[in-house]
Formats: structure tokens, C-alpha cells, sequence
């Protein structure tokens, strides 16, 4: 069976589901397999649920289903019309989300980047939405398995769509972007971020740049920052190129205000003077021109763009402003690296507050680096003044530092709750591995 065929009998719309506990009635069923899980072993029970078809890659034994549907004829033959078996079912996921996208001739924008993708992301899809009918990325479904599921969420009334590129090694934004088929991309940033996958920094804007890449080589267009040098190089080339930033592009804007929530003063490209968000964290500059760039390209009003942008509140862990009594907790929880870890401590430290607390995880994914980063972050905190540093596992337990060392979340969440602090600021962040998040009770 063809890709196309499989298209057409599958009918869409429908809804793909690669985990049986989630699955509702009329779902089509993928067996994916891992390491840890087959999921061809739950085709069965798929179909029991209500899955209109299993795809899968291993044969399935019949013999049950004939037994407990009193079907004679399909113990006979040994089949069921509703699995059907691929070579590889996560291939075919892939392709069949690619033939999905080539129905398609509306903007699809991929974003990736080393910090600020998701973001980037939502608040791209903020925007988008607010003028458009737009679809996006759910969470950060954004490998190799979330990137084609979220091409199939697509419904055929879509006029944007917004789809977010993680990676850790060359060669997979590259994979990504040959089902995807992106009209135009956005990388954030390059920086210090899955550096053990990726072979060092020159190797993060190698595979990042995959995406300029199929951009160039397709006659997409790129949205580019205009105030990180290494990215005019990397976009170099590519025909269609729309900059924005701090003081050049399509919209320009700087830093207004950080107390706690970042302001922007807009100074050229939209009829608006300021922006006030609900994020935390003067790194988030770029996020915030980059949507409003993107909206302002594909024709969303200027005030649908200041309105959107101003509504959008940060969740799950990402630069997220919490008030416990009299304390201001920080939440950036979700990931972190070199890079992003450097920013939130510099933009902590800027804050005016008195009493400021540090607790800060761990960083993976680092490689041979690992232990010279985690060194230079300690470096990094001496410079400033704090009330009292936490640092929790990971290779800061293989440095000498003068600060207070958990071992995990659970300990850093013992040592918090005894000290009573209040009139407090407090930033929590680590890679998301050492659930830092659990430091609150969250």
C-alpha cells in the first residue's frame, strides 16, 4: 500500500495516537516502537478501545480477536482489516505526515534554536492566532516522533502553522524539515546546549542551521535577529530574509523596563510605543520581537500583535513569576545549559530586591565540557550578591564551590521549607532531568 493509499483509507481528518491510555474512539493507532517499549504489543488493545485502524510493524496474532467476536472467517484467514502492517511504522508516520503537509499551501514556519524555542513558539502562535486560523505545537512535542504528529493535527481549514525543531545531534533538523517542508524558519539562537550531541558550539550552529539550509535551498524565508553576529553567516545566502531587533529590521525594539515583567519599547515597525508582557527575564527580548516580526510579516494588525503578546502567560516551568506569601519565585525550571543559565542568573542579579536566592540544578548533555561549564557558572555567581546559593546535583557534587549542595530536588525542597524566608525573590532553574519545580511543591 502506497503512502497516498494509506492517505485515503485512513480518511482524514483523524487523529493519530501512539499511546493506548490516551487513545479515544475512532483514533488510528501507531506501534512505535524504543528501547523500553514495543508498541505493536498493544495493536490489540488499540483496536478493543475503539482505534478505526493499527498500524503496525510486526504481525499480530489474530487468533483472539476471531475468538472473542465469533468470527469464523477471521480465524480462517488470520486477518482484520483494521491493522495494517508496514515495514517500519515510524517511517510511515513520517512519510504520511509529509503527504499530509503537500496538501497544504499555507505558511509553515519552523522554529528551533539552543534557548527560547517553545517560547518563541507559543508566543509566534499567539499572534498568528489572533488573526489567523493557526495550529501549532503542543508542548514541546518537537522530535522525531512530536514533529510529524503535530503536521497530522493540522486541520484542512489552517491558514498558519507553527511547528517547533528540537534537537541534539547534526542531521536531525535536516530529517525534520524533509516532512515538514517549512515555507519559513526561525532559529532563536545557537548556544551552549546539547553540547555532548551536537560535538561543541560550531557543531550546535551547524546542525541549527540545517534549517537555513532547506530555506536556502527552497526559496523559503528565514526571520533572522539581527543582534547575534553568527547568525548573518549562517543566513547568508538565503534569498529571502526578514531581520528584526534591537536597532534594525522589520521591527525594532529594546528593553523598557525588567521589574519584574519586561516592557518593550517599540521604535519601529509597529504603530504601537510599548509593550507590556507577563514574561520574566530581559532575555526574552528577542522572543517577543521575533513574534511580533513574524506577525507583522504575514499581515496581522498591529494591535492584534500588542494584544496577543500582552495576553500570552508563561506556563509550565518557563520563565513563570509565582507569588508564595510574601515571596517572588521565578520558576525557569524547564531546561537548562550554559547559555540560558547565564542569562537567567545576570538578568536575576539586575533585579532590585533585597533578599535574592539562588537554586539552580544541574546541567546535562554538556559532555567533556561538562565540568569546565558548571565551573564557570560558579565563577559567574561569585560575581554578585545573593541572600544564599543552592546548588543541586549533577557535577556541581565534582567542583569545589563555597555554596549549599543538595543532592536532588527532594533535599533542595527540605533545606527551602526549614528556612522560613519571606520578603523573598527567588530563581529556580536546572535542567529538566533534576525537577527543580519540585524545589515549590509544584
Amino acid at each position: 500500500m502506497s503512502i497516498a493509499e494509506l492517505y485515503s483509507t485512513l480518511a482524514f481528518p483523524f487523529r493519530v495516537q501512539t499511546d493506548t491510555r490516551k487513545l479515544q474512539k475512532g483514533d488510528i493507532y501507531f506501534a512505535l516502537k524504543g528501547p523500553n517499549f514495543n508498541g505493536n504489543l498493544f495493536a490489540k488493545q488499540a483496536l478493543d478501545l475503539g482505534a478505526a485502524f493499527a498500524i503496525v510493524d510486526e504481525p499480530i496474532v489474530q487468533e483472539s480477536l476471531a475468538a472473542e467476536q465469533g468470527d469464523a472467517a477471521l480465524r480462517s484467514t488470520g486477518s482484520d482489516d483494521r491493522i495494517i502492517l508496514v515495514e517500519d511504522a515510524l517511517t510511515t508516520l513520517q512519510q504520511l505526515a509529509k503527504y499530509h503537509r503537500q496538501q497544504f499551501t499555507i505558511p509553515f514556519i519552523a522554529i528551533t534554536g539552543s534557548n527560547g524555542k517553545t517560547t518563541s513558539k507559543e508566543l509566534i502562535y499567539a499572534v498568528l492566532a489572533s488573526h489567523f486560523k493557526t495550529y501549532t505545537t503542543q508542548g514541546n512535542l518537537n522530535n522525531h516522533i512530536g514533529v510529524p504528529l503535530t503536521i497530522l493535527s493540522v486541520q484542512l481549514d489552517a491558514q498558519m502553522a507553527v511547528i517547533e525543531m528540537g534537537a541534539n545531534h547534526q542531521r536531525e533538523i535536516e530529517s525534520y524539515c524533509s516532512y515538514t517542508l517549512p515555507t519559513h524558519g526561525v532559529i532563536t539562537n545557537c548556544g551552549k546546549a546539547h553540547l555532548e550531541g551536537f560535538g561543541g558550539v560550531e557543531g550546535v550552529r551547524k546542525g541549527k542551521g540545517e534549517l537555513y539550509d532547506f530555506l536556502r535551498a527552497h526559496q523559503g524565508t528565514a526571520f533572522v535577529y539581527a543582534d547575534y553576529d553568527y547568525l548573518q553567516p549562517m543566513s547568508a545566502g538565503i534569498d529571502h530574509k526578514i531581520v528584526y531587533g534591537q536597532s534594525a529590521g522589520i521591527v525594532q525594539g529594546t528593553v523598557a523596563a525588567n521589574e519584574p515583567f519586561l516592557q518593550v519599547s517599540i521604535h519601529s515597525g509597529l504603530s504601537v510605543d510599548r509593550i507590556n508582557t507577563r514574561l520574566v527575564g530581559d532575555y526574552n527580548l528577542p522572543n517577543i520581537l521575533c513574534a511580533a516580526a513574524i506577525g507583522k510579516a504575514l499581515g496581522v494588525p498591529d494591535e492584534k500583535i500588542k494584544s496577543a503578546i500582552e495576553a500570552y502567560e508563561p506556563s509550565n516551568s518557563r520563565s513563570q513569576l509565582i507569588e508564595r506569601g510574601t515571596n517572588h519565585i521565578i520558576l525557569d525550571a524547564y531546561n537548562a545549559n550554559p547559555s540560558s543559565m547565564k542569562a537567567a542568573v545576570e538578568n536575576f542579579a539586575g533585579l532590585k530586591a533585597d533578599q535574592k536566592i539562588l537554586l539552580l540544578g544541574g546541567m546535562m548533555e554538556l559532555g567533556p565540557e561538562s565540568i569546565a561549564e558548571h565551573e564557570a557558572l560558579v565563577q559567574l555567581i561569585q560575581q554578585y550578591t545573593w541572600k544564599q546559593v543552592v546548588l543541586v546535583g549533577g557535577d556541581f557534587e565534582k567542583i569545589n564551590h563555597p555554596f549549599i549542595y543538595c543532592s536532588n530536588a527532594a533535599e533542595a525542597k527540605a533545606w527551602l521549607d526549614a528556612q522560613h524566608f519571606t520578603h523573598a525573590h527567588l530563581l529556580i532553574k536546572g535542567s529538566r532531568s533534576f525537577k527543580m519545580e519540585q524545589v515549590i511543591g509544584n
